[in-house]
Parts: structure tokens; sequence; C-alpha cells
């Protein structure tokens, strides 16, 4: 009779690779910043004088708290550059980066909720969501040139929507965690 060796122990290199210098690489890209981007005018500004601008919504020591900041802002609608009732904000999109600029999570702001974008899960879906937002620049710019700023806006935030779901290799699995918990729907 033979009898099979069943380990139910990892080895210790493995879980030092897979659980532990994660984490240590995630605490030293900390704290999270977060920002919010919108087009900024004044009152009764036409198209063209609309300009895209990230305003800094603050900083956090975890995703958890930064999404948590995201959402308060948001329901609160304190999201603009300031107190000035002249100039006029309108936020599209949340972004959480980590100290080195790394995409921690993003979100579309809609009627007054943060709808968070589900990180990529493969390169080659990577590469897919790079050429389409590269091809709705381009043809932001061929909007633009033709001075339909309206429509270059529109894609501009279409390529930026898009670009939402590039998360940060370091940070995918933990944005796809935080996004299977209910608080974060």
């Amino acid at each position: 009779m033979t009898l099979a060796s069943q380990s139910t122990f990892a080895p210790i290199g493995q879980v030092l690779a897979d659980r532990v210098l994660p984490g240590f690489r995630r605490a030293q890209k900390l704290p999270l910043r977060i920002s919010c981007l919108g087009t900024i005018s004044y009152a009764g500004a036409a198209d063209a004088d609309y300009r895209d601008r990230s305003v800094s919504l603050g900083e956090a020591a975890s995703p958890e708290d930064a999404i948590a900041l995201a959402a308060l802002r948001v329901s609160r609608g304190d999201l603009g550059p300031g107190d000035d009732t002249v100039l006029r904000f309108e936020p599209r999109l949340i972004v959480i980066q980590d100290s080195a600029l790394g995409l921690v999570l993003a979100g579309e702001i809609r009627a007054g909720i943060i709808l968070w974008q589900q990180p990529i899960a493969s390169d080659g879906e990577a590469r897919r969501i790079i050429i389409e937002a590269s091809r709705k620049r381009g043809m932001a710019t061929t909007a633009s040139g033709r001075g339909d700023q309206a429509s270059a806006r529109a894609l501009r935030f279409g390529a930026a929507l898009l670009e939402a779901r590039l998360v940060d290799p370091l940070w995918r699995e933990t944005a796809a965690e935080l996004l299977r918990l209910p608080q974060a729907a």
C-alpha cells in the first residue's frame, strides 16, 4: 500500500512571493491620491471655452479609505475647484492613484454616485482598451480641428473612461476585490 504525500502547506517562498511581498510593495506606494476629472468653464461660456481640469480631493491611507472619501465628496457635491460662483465645474470621473501615479481605481460620476470601473483582467484586454482609447483620442483631435469642441470633449471623456479600467498590475486584485464588496456598488 502506498500513501500519497499530500501537503496542505505552501512553501514559505511561495507564500512570501504571492502574499507578503505584494502587500509591502503596495504599502510603499501610499498615500493614495484622489482626484476628480471634469470640465471647467465660466457661466455663459461657449463650447470652445470649456477646459478639462483635474481637481485634487485629498489623500487616503488605504483603497477602502480612498473609496469612502471619494463617495463622501461626490455625495456632498464637494468637487469643484473653489467657491467662485461664476466658475462652473462639471465632474466626470473620480481617479484614485498611488504615490507613483499608478492607477488604483477609477469611476464615472453619474447622478451623485460613482460607477467604479472594473479593472482589466489580462494584458490582451489592456491592449484592446489602449487601441480603442487611442482611436477615440484621434477622433477627438479631428473633431477639435474642425471646431466641434463638444464632440471632441465627449470623445476624450470616452477615452478616459476606457482608460479607467487600466489599473496598475499591483492594484488589480485589490481593486477587483473591493468592487465585489456590497458597499462599493
